[in-house]
């Protein structure tokens, strides 16, 4: 299960990876012995209940509903917000920021490694 789980963050799930976790689940439930292992499957079993709708946000738009899933992070910079200060540009340990006090910073994805670091210092919450 957790391998599933794990695939779905990286961007790497499938639609029936879904089935597969609810099958699995009642089947640790059931096969289990003891009451530790027959309520391990709950945390899954009550995020398919009631976040379905992100697991297939995952899987099909290869997205992340709450930014969690550093895998699936599209960083880019909103223009009407960026005020050009440059701090970003300046933190980014691999130089994938462009723009200067003049204009709007730009990420390039290409050299982006994703280490959410332009959106941690970035003050005006400019990177999405």
């Amino acid at each position: 299960m957790l391998d599933i789980l794990n695939r779905i963050t990286q961007g790497e799930g499938k639609e029936e990876d879904i089935d597969v976790l609810e099958e699995m689940s009642e089947e640790v439930r059931v096969m289990s012995l003891c009451g530790l292992g027959q309520s391990a499957p709950n945390p899954v079993k009550s995020t398919l209940r009631y976040f379905r709708d992100e697991y297939l946000t995952h899987i099909r738009d290869k997205e992340c509903p709450t930014s969690s899933c550093v895998a699936l992070h599209k960083y880019t910079v909103d223009s009407g917000r960026c005020t050009k200060c440059t701090l970003c540009i300046r933190n980014c340990p691999v130089d994938a920021i462009s723009g200067s006090r003049e204009e709007v910073a730009f990420i390039d994805k290409e050299k982006c490694i994703e280490c959410n670091l332009c959106y941690d210092k970035c003050n005006f919450m400019a990177i999405k």
